[in-house]
Formats: C-alpha cells, sequence, structure tokens
C-alpha cells in the first residue's frame, strides 16, 4: 500500500506506527440546529412532510456514514502488522494505539505472525475481526463495538485484553494459546440461541478475569485450562433452558469465583474441573426451574466448595462424586427443586460438610455414599427428605440426644434400611455415648419389624417389652424381680403339697419361684412340689415366662456379640 493511497488519519495513524505513538481520532461530529435560522429542517419521519420518491429536490434520506476523518480502513491496520511500513529508524518500537475509529472492511489476519502489540480503544468495527491461527505479542480493545471476534488456534504472547466492549456475534477462542491474562470485565457478549464465547480447549497461562461480564448465549470453554484465577464475579450469563456455562473438565490453578453479583439463567457445568484451591458461589443466584441449575459431577477441590452465605438455586444442584479437600458448605443457602432432587451429593468426599441451609431444602437432599467427614447441620433446616444409605461420616458438630437424629435418619419414614442406624450408633459410640448408641440401635429393630410378617412382628413386640431388644438389660432384672415376688407370695400364702412327703426338702417360697423361672438351674424345690388348681396355672406362667426372659436375653447378647 502506497501512502498517497492514505487518507489523512490514516496517514497520522501511518507515521504514528514506527514509534507506537497513540492516535485519537475525533468523535462523530453532530449537527446543530442554529437558532437565528427561521427555516425548520425537514424530518423525513414526520408524516406530515413525507418523502416523494418522484421528486429530486425531495430524496429519501440514506443511512448516515461515519465521517470520512473517522474511517480507518482494515486493509491500512493490517498492512501495517504485517510490515507494510519499512521506514523504521534505530530505537523505534512499533505498536497500533488508535482511539475513536471506524474501522470498514475486513480485517484478515489469520494465520500471520504480528510483532507489534495492538491497543485499540472506543474502536467499531463492521465486520468481524479474523485472527485465526495468528500469533501476536499483545491485543488490547477496551470499549470497542464489534460483530464478533474469531481468534480460534491463536497464539497471544502477553494476554488478551477486551474489556468494556459490546459484541454482537461470538467471541471464538478454541484452542487459543493466551500466555498472560485472559481479561472480559466489562464485556457484553450476545448471540442468543448459540454460544457467545467457545474457548474450548484454549491454554491460559495467567487468570480468566470475567468480572462484570455479561453474556447471552452459551459460554463454553470445555477443556480449557486457567493456570490463575477463574474469577466470575458479578458476571451475568443467560441461555435459558440451556447451558449457560460449560465448563466440563476445565482446570484452573487457583480459585474459580462466582461470588456476589453473579447470576446465570440456564445449567453451569463444571463437571469433571479440577480446581488448585477453592470454588466460590457465595451470594450467586442460579436459574434453571424444573432442571438442574448447578452440574458439578467428579470435580476435584484441593480447598473448600462453598455453595453458601446467600446463594439461592431455582433448580437442582449435582455434586455425584465430587472430591472436596477441606469444606463442603451450604450454610445461609436456599436450595428450590420441589418434587424432585434438590442437592445430589451422591459418593461425594469432604473433611467437612456444612448443610445448615437458610431454610429447609425444597426437594430431596441425597447423600447416598457419601463420605462427609464432619457433619454440620440443624434441626430447624433439615430437609423434608433425606435419604443417608451407605452415607459415613467421622462425627457430628452437633451430636443432639439420640431421640431426636432418630428421627433424622427417618425423613420421610420409608424403606428400612440398618446402615444409617449403624454408622449413628458407631459416631456415639466414639463419643463415649453408650446409652445413646443402644437407644438408636433398639429405633433400628423397631423400624426393622415394621416390614417383618405378622407372626414375627408379635415376637419382636414381646422381646421389646421384655427386653428392649436386648438393649435394656435392665429391664429383664426388673421382670424376674417382679414375677419372683408374685410367686414368692403367693406360694408363701398357698404352699404346694409334697410328691413324696417323707422324701421332699423343706418347701421355700423364693428358691421354688427361682426353680420355675429360671430354667437352666435347679434348687431341688420344683421337682419335690406339685401345686393344684391356681396354684399350677401360675406355675405353668412362671415358667413361660421364665423362657421367654432367657430367650430374648439371649438374643440380646448374640446382637451385641455380633456388633463386636
Amino acid at each position: 500500500m502506497h501512502p498517497d493511497e492514505l487518507s489523512a488519519d490514516e496517514r497520522r495513524l501511518w507515521d504514528a506506527y514506527p514509534q507506537g505513538r497513540p492516535v485519537a481520532l475525533p468523535a462523530d461530529p453532530t449537527p446543530s440546529a442554529d437558532p437565528q435560522d427561521p427555516t425548520p429542517s425537514a424530518d423525513p419521519a414526520d408524516p406530515a412532510d413525507p418523502p416523494d420518491p418522484q421528486d429530486p429536490q425531495d430524496p429519501p434520506d440514506p443511512p448516515d456514514p461515519a465521517p470520512p476523518d473517522q474511517v480507518i480502513r482494515a486493509e491500512v491496520v493490517a498492512a501495517l502488522l504485517l510490515g507494510a511500513h519499512t521506514a523504521n529508524a534505530p530505537g523505534d518500537r512499533p505498536a497500533l494505539r488508535l482511539t475513536g475509529a471506524r474501522i470498514t472492511g475486513r480485517l484478515d489476519l489469520g494465520f500471520t505472525d504480528i510483532t507489534a502489540p495492538v491497543h485499540l480503544t472506543d474502536c467499531r468495527f463492521d465486520e468481524t475481526p479474523l485472527l485465526r491461527a495468528a500469533r501476536t505479542r499483545e491485543l488490547s480493545l477496551t470499549g470497542c463495538a464489534l460483530p464478533g471476534l474469531v481468534a480460534d488456534t491463536a497464539q497471544i504472547d502477553a494476554g488478551l485484553t477486551l474489556t468494556h466492549c459490546r459484541l454482537t456475534g461470538p467471541l471464538v477462542l478454541d484452542r487459543a494459546q493466551i500466555n498472560g491474562d485472559l481479561d472480559l470485565r466489562d464485556t457484553a457478549i450476545t448471540h442468543p440461541g448459540g454460544e457467545a464465547i467457545s474457548a474450548v480447549h484454549a491454554q491460559v497461562s495467567g487468570n480468566a478475569l470475567c468480572a462484570d461480564l455479561t453474556v447471552e448465549g452459551t459460554f463454553r470453554l470445555s477443556g480449557a485450562c486457567v493456570d490463575g484465577e477463574f474469577d466470575l464475579e458479578g458476571a451475568r450469563l443467560r441461555a435459558p433452558g440451556r447451558h449457560a456455562l460449560d465448563a466440563y473438565h476445565v482446570r484452573v490453578g487457583e480459585d474459580f469465583t462466582c461470588h456476589p453479583g453473579f447470576s446465570a439463567e440456564g445449567r453451569l457445568i463444571l463437571s469433571g474441573a479440577t480446581v488448585g484451591a477453592a470454588i466460590g458461589f457465595c451470594g450467586a443466584r442460579l436459574s434453571n426451574p424444573g432442571d438442574i441449575a448447578l452440574e458439578a459431577v467428579d470435580v476435584t477441590v484441593a480447598r473448600n466448595f462453598d455453595l453458601g452465605l446467600g446463594l439461592t438455586v431455582d433448580g437442582a444442584v449435582k455434586l455425584d462424586g465430587t472430591h472436596v479437600g477441606t469444606e463442603l458448605s451450604f450454610r445461609a443457602a436456599e436450595l428450590t427443586h420441589p418434587g424432585g432432587i434438590a442437592l445430589s451429593l451422591r459418593a461425594t468426599r469432604a473433611r467437612d460438610t456444612d448443610l445448615r441451609t437458610r431454610r429447609p431444602v425444597e426437594g430431596t437432599v441425597d447423600a447416598r455414599n457419601a463420605h462427609l467427614g464432619t457433619l454440620h447441620d440443624n434441626p430447624a433446616t433439615w430437609p423434608a427428605d433425606l435419604r443417608l444409605a451407605d452415607t459415613t461420616y467421622d462425627g457430628l458438630a452437633f451430636p443432639l440426644p439420640a431421640t431426636e437424629r432418630i428421627g433424622w435418619l427417618r425423613r420421610p419414614p420409608g424403606r428400612y434400611l440398618p446402615q444409617p442406624y449403624e454408622q449413628l450408633a458407631a459416631t456415639y459410640r466414639r463419643l463415649g455415648h453408650e446409652d445413646e448408641a443402644r437407644t438408636v440401635l433398639l429405633a433400628k429393630q423397631r423400624h426393622r419389624r415394621t416390614g417383618l410378617p405378622a407372626h414375627t412382628r408379635l415376637w419382636g413386640h414381646v422381646q421389646d417389652f421384655s427386653v428392649g431388644y436386648g438393649y435394656r438389660p435392665l429391664r429383664a432384672g426388673l421382670w424376674l424381680l417382679a414375677l419372683l415376688a408374685c410367686g414368692t407370695l403367693y406360694f408363701a400364702l398357698h404352699t404346694p403339697a409334697a410328691l413324696e412327703p417323707g422324701k421332699a426338702p423343706p418347701f421355700n417360697a423364693v428358691f421354688y419361684t427361682l426353680d420355675l423361672l429360671v430354667p437352666i438351674i435347679t434348687f431341688g424345690q420344683e421337682p419335690a412340689f406339685a401345686p393344684r388348681g391356681t396354684g399350677q396355672w401360675l406355675s405353668y406362667a412362671l415358667i413361660a415366662a421364665g423362657w421367654i426372659l432367657a430367650t430374648t436375653v439371649t438374643a440380646g447378647i448374640t446382637r451385641a456379640l455380633s456388633r463386636q
């Protein structure tokens, strides 16, 4: 391109490029009415004065073009960046620094090597810039308006900045390599119905700074790697009924932050992600009614996974198989997914788990096969439907009396599962609360009894009433003393006749009653005397009661030994 072909502003840019001097073009001139001019200006949109296509004096107004002194042709920009300017002097540091221009035509820098940094401020592009497979030192756009930007497989050595920009088409960064920060702060990207941002397998050596980013459409970065922090604080992602954020198998070296002000309409996918520090959604708002709002399956987090302190979710949260290095927290969160599983923690692993939500979860909490470490909860916010099959925990931050915890295990009442009772009893034992552990195991037997056949349930009631399934051994002693007292009193007043009067030992009502009650020992009284009438029926009752007590105590001892 010859300099004589350039406009005045293009020539300014051309001359400033070798030294990297900034070029700022004037703002659009706006025509203003002269207050001294009595002639009103014609308004072609005024229905009282419609344009006449047959009248050459009154043609329809064409679209208002940009002032010629603000237009920079894309071919001029490309020529500069590709080395068309050859008048570089020693010590020059070429750079393209342009403010306030309208760039016309297609800026195609694909498959090129750009050695100069590019800084564009408040510029407007008529067509989507193309940087596919390009290599550049630094690309910075601030306050610019673009119909999109395609930079897939590009390599940017210093960083990519798109701040305060407005894109009406997609930002494509698939497999791009950015050896610095990716800065999208305060930018709005609109591509409803499609992928507004596509950064599949992109590599960012610095931070991904997306604070106050607004996205209409899907933000997709599956397989991407960010060595530093991924900051989405205050970002607004909107893709109702679709994927608002697809970060499948993303790797983040430091924090993944979606703290206060972050909102998303549509599904957030973090499944398979690896985060070197913490994930935070405090104060965020997630909305995907009737479907999954946050899908974070098989995520690995080195420190905290914080889903509390003001988080509001309308939809399901699915964290199956996730491993959290320290604390998984839902403290003061609000989860709503009525009629479905609002929170799924199946096979989740954490050192500490805080389930003290702001109010009870609306929907099912499924923690089957999870290991929750030290569990923090509050009876006031226990969910109505809690599934704890094969759930384990190292301890309870608030153990509570066993009678309250039993209600926690049976929310709602349903199919009998022994493991939750055994887990809770083991927890009480580790705390030294043996009585509470026995109360839990007694509740376990009572729950088990509800699903047994009628005749087995009857025997269960007998065991429960007599010795509390062996978990209330003192009750057996009390029964034995009561029956011994009744038998002793009766037989002391109604001495049975001796079977062989000359050979029978002296009658003793206490030991005679013990002979009847205790089936495994004898004091020689019961074989020597034979009661009649009421005494005979009482002796039968004492013998039966003795066998029932012996059997139930034996069953209880057997259960106790089997637990050891």
